[in-house]
């Protein structure tokens, strides 16, 4: 089984993107880290007891890595004009107790499983060979984060809560069917649309407010 881990804004440089999560939620996302392994940092912050909210961009001062960075960071025209159009919400990932499993034989849409850390935690990350993200967005990463678990239950509470997770796809039939592939609870609505789209509602303490 695998569940909804994190909803990620793919961002095109890393103050950019906290500075829209604090206009859109009015909060401030705790301090993240840096992937040494994808030359990347990040922010977090905690939308519930199991699940947070990560901005993600290239880390400048860390060397490129040998391989692709994930969340299709590598691009960073396509990040600049998801941005523009107001596609920021880009991806969401889906914990499991067993990555090369839950993959099986979908390693061509999800990629392979990569170990990655930040700080003193590992875990392991499916990424495509060409980094970019599984039906666009539509699918979720999957990862693995061991006997550690998620992180997210020692994140501060900042009185975030996800409400809901919206899924557009010009394929909903086969979201829903990959979904089922990797046994994902509690999964996101799914619905037609011209393009891989995501919107979380969260409330906040200043209200319901949305992310795309």
């Amino acid at each position: 089984m695998t569940e909804l881990d994190h909803i990620a804004v793919v961002a095109p440089d890393l103050g950019t993107g906290v500075a829209w999560v604090r206009e859109v939620l009015g909060v401030e996302m705790p301090a993240g880290g840096k992937h040494p392994e994808m030359g990347t940092h990040n922010r977090l912050v905690g939308l519930g007891p199991d699940v947070y909210l990560e901005v993600i961009a290239i880390d400048p001062e860390a060397p490129r890595p040998p391989h692709r960075r994930w969340f299709g960071l590598d691009d960073s025209a396509a990040v600049e004009r998801h941005w523009r159009e107001g596609r920021r919400l880009r991806s969401y990932a889906a914990r499991c107790s067993d990555i090369a499993a839950t993959i099986g034989g979908g390693g061509g849409t999800f990629g392979a499983p990569m170990g990655v850390s930040r700080g003193g935690r590992q875990w392991l990350f499916a990424v495509r060979p060409d980094g970019e993200l599984p039906l666009d967005g539509a699918l979720p990463c999957p990862i693995d984060w061991g006997e550690r678990g998620t992180p997210a239950p020692t994140m501060p509470d900042l009185g975030l809560t996800l409400q809901s997770l919206r899924v557009e796809t010009p394929d909903p039939d086969a979201v829903r069917a990959a979904l089922d592939a990797i046994g994902m609870a509690r999964q996101p609505e799914i619905h037609h649309g011209p393009e891989a789209r995501l919107t979380a509602t969260i409330v906040t303490p200043g209200g319901v407010r949305v992310l795309t």
